[in-house]
């Protein structure tokens, strides 16, 4: 990397790493570093009076301290944060006071991993401390943390750019508080769903991520190329048909958490790549899997949060079984006064405008009625809310209500406003399924891209019989926000995704050797901030020579300078 391109502290840091080297250290080891303790456990279990502990820790120093001959760091390890007290004469062996003088006071940068071994004690002033006996150099961090600083409870110096955070997620959680608890809070809520789901006797399976048929929902997917076949293929959208298959086959329960992968926006609730969980069981129905859906969130949000309620935005939601049951036109007909009951696409259609909608002509009555209730239902349901019953037309996969004509038996859960689940009693009938299949092609080719394909193979596995049978899809980002108060998506997922990086535009080198520029000063000039030629039109020829040729002498790069009539001309030809 071209010298120019770092900033002042990178290349500090870049000349302690050699100077380390010339030493003899070796900034980045390869030998095991033996730890015996954490931060957390080691002040938890400070006894005072009892005898000194002692200790082996490593990680990244956060701050430091020096009064002369000893210092007090704080080292940040992978649970928390403790003091660690430092003398020349603990940590030099002999009169070689270079570890204490050279290493520690000047090569060693904030962000520095180093393991120390040592005793526990408590200062003066009442903190449970590590006394340093030795000290090793672990890894030598070439760029600086940008330091949040705590008073009071107050951050100062935040690091809090969303977009800066989730690019640089490894930044976000060395110097956020909070932000690793997040995702340990989503590992617990994954670990608790999967042995609730073990413990119930269903088996965790994998399907293709690779389909030759996007299926399972209505969403528009991702084309990919599979070179070996020469064939497109689909980015799973669902693992739902894959699923089923097996339990045509014979499996009494099978789940899958995965990735599934949508061609879709973003914004804080969506991202094009999502973890969901899907479950199917064998002889069980939608009215079971309600039962058995609001059992397992009351348990995950236990075991998250110590209570079954949780706090988002100012309210209280309650997990705590039974939850609320609601058709879905008896809620539209609750919040607009309008009964869809009965009504055909046109009347719906004529509804829709009469609520001064926006709907075009490739919209079907399922889909008519999901944007009605998108608009004046979805949002207003806090607590968690089984919304039941959906029309036909927007449950292409769904057995039919044993006792409602023209709706399925089918539940979206609602939660602070959005969908959580999605749940059906799963159709089982092949011939059935072959009409909703067709249905769903005329739909598409009216110009719905969302609209399902006819899955052949999986046609032919209903055939050999699928036994009654109710599955669920439970979207674990949005799973995770709940349980944890978050409102993005982002501040749930380690790496979401993001539009790419921006980057200052520069021109080619070329173009500043037109005019008459050495391509060896071309770096100096982006350096000074000239990352255009346009940029040095109207400037001042001694201003720009006594810029460039200022990096020539900061960074002793000993070029040979222009002289300022050179520099004049180089400007006079941007203007021609």
């Amino acid at each position: 990397m071209n010298v120019l391109e770092l900033s002042e502290q990178e290349i500090v840091r870049r000349n302690c790493l050699d100077e380390m080297r010339k030493m003899g250290i070796d900034p980045y080891p390869a030998a095991e570093y033996v730890t015996n303790a954490f931060s957390t456990d080691i002040k938890a279990e400070f006894q005072d009076g009892a005898s000194p502990r002692q200790v082996s820790i490593a990680g990244r120093m956060m701050s430091r301290r020096v009064m002369g001959k000893a210092s007090f760091i704080e080292l940040q390890d992978s649970k928390g944060r403790i003091q660690v007290y430092i003398t020349r004469d603990d940590i030099c062996e002999g009169e070689n006071s270079e570890m204490y003088n050279t290493v520690f006071k000047k090569l060693l940068d904030i962000g520095d991993f180093i393991g120390i071994e040592g005793f526990v004690f408590r200062t003066q002033m009442g903190e449970v401390s590590v006394h340093a006996q030795k000290l090793t150099v672990l890894a030598k961090s070439l760029k600086p943390l940008p330091i949040v600083k705590y008073k009071d409870g107050v951050a100062y110096d935040k690091f809090d750019d969303p977009e800066l955070r989730y690019r640089q997620r490894y930044v976000d959680l060395v110097v956020n508080d909070g932000v690793k608890e997040t995702f340990l809070k989503r590992a617990t809520i994954v670990r608790t769903m999967r042995s609730i789901l073990d413990n119930a006797g269903y088996t965790e399976v994998d399907t293709p991520i690779l389909q030759s048929i996007a299926g399972g929902a209505s969403a528009r997917p991702f084309i990919t190329h599979f070179n070996a076949l020469n064939q497109d293929m689909y980015m799973r959208i669902a693992t739902e048909l894959y699923l089923k298959r097996l339990i045509v086959g014979g499996f009494e329960g099978v789940y899958e958490m995965g990735k599934n992968f949508r061609n879709e926006g973003m914004d804080k609730t969506h991202n094009p790549e999502f973890t969901c969980m899907e479950l199917y069981v064998q002889y069980k129905d939608y009215n079971w899997m309600m039962s058995f859906t609001e059992r397992m969130l009351e348990e995950i949000c236990t075991a998250v949060n110590g209570k079954p309620e949780v706090e988002i935005d100012g309210n209280v939601i309650s997990f705590k079984a039974p939850y609320r049951r609601l058709p879905i036109l008896d809620a539209i007909k609750e919040k607009t006064g309008f009964d869809l009951n009965g009504k055909s696409e046109e009347e719906i259609r004529h509804i829709c405008k009469t609520l001064n909608m926006e709907i075009d002509d490739t919209m079907g009555k399922g889909k008519l009625i999901d944007e009605i209730f998108g608009e004046f239902c979805e949002g207003t349901y806090i607590q968690p809310t089984f919304i039941t019953d959906y029309p036909v037309e927007m449950s292409p996969l769904t057995k039919m209500h044993r006792s409602k004509p023209g709706l399925t038996e089918r539940f979206e859960l609602m939660v602070n406003g959005k969908e959580l689940a999605n749940a059906y009693s799963e159709l089982n009938d092949p011939l059935d399924q072959e009409e909703r299949f067709k249905e769903q092609m005329r739909l598409a080719a009216k110009g719905d891209d969302e609209a399902m394909i006819i899955d052949q193979d999986f046609l032919r596995a209903l055939q050999y019989g699928m036994p009654p049978t109710s599955g669920i899809g439970i979207g674990i980002d949005r799973l995770v926000m709940l349980m944890t108060g978050k409102f993005a998506i982002g501040e749930v997922m380690l790496f979401p995704q993001m539009k790419p990086e921006k980057k200052t535009p520069k021109d080619a080198v070329e173009k500043f050797t037109a005019l008459g520029i050495p391509e060896e000063w071309v770096p100096l000039f982006y350096k000074a901030g000239y990352n255009v030629v346009a940029s040095m039109k109207d400037v001042n020829p001694q201003k720009l020579h006594m810029d460039v040729c200022g990096i020539n002498k900061k960074f002793k790069l000993e070029l040979k300078n222009p002289t300022v009539d050179e520099v004049a001309e180089w400007i006079k030809k941007i203007e021609a």
